[in-house]
């Protein structure tokens, strides 16, 4: 059984401000099932954007944990309006998701291991 998104966003964000991080729901989503976008701004105007894995990243043996993938910015970081352009466009696709900004200059996402 996968944990609610409001759940798993809530200890997300409780995560990243103990590690020292500032994180922030920008955009709330439908608590049940919303898909969850996290985006890691580096504070100089670039920053990397995950959003849900494709289902070909999972298999039997985890099926009920979420993963995520980099979506803009996973090598290089991606300049902040190209991560916003893709957020519209996102929002437009499915209005119930939900948004997660954190600002680390490192560009750590704590999302331990849950990246594919």
């Amino acid at each position: 059984m996968r944990l609610k998104s409001g759940i798993w966003v809530a200890a997300y964000v409780r995560r990243c401000n103990v590690e020292g991080a500032f994180a922030a729901v920008r955009r709330r989503g439908a608590d049940e099932a919303g898909a969850i976008f996290i985006k890691v701004n580096r504070l100089d105007g670039t920053g990397t954007l995950y959003g849900p894995a494709p289902q070909a990243a999972f298999d039997e043996a985890r099926p009920a944990e979420r993963l995520f993938s980099a979506i803009l910015g996973g090598k290089d970081p991606a300049p902040d309006a190209d991560i916003e352009a893709r957020l519209a466009r996102e929002i437009k696709f499915d209005p119930d998701i939900w948004i997660v900004e954190m600002e680390d200059r490192a560009g750590r996402n704590f999302l331990d291991g849950a990246v594919v």
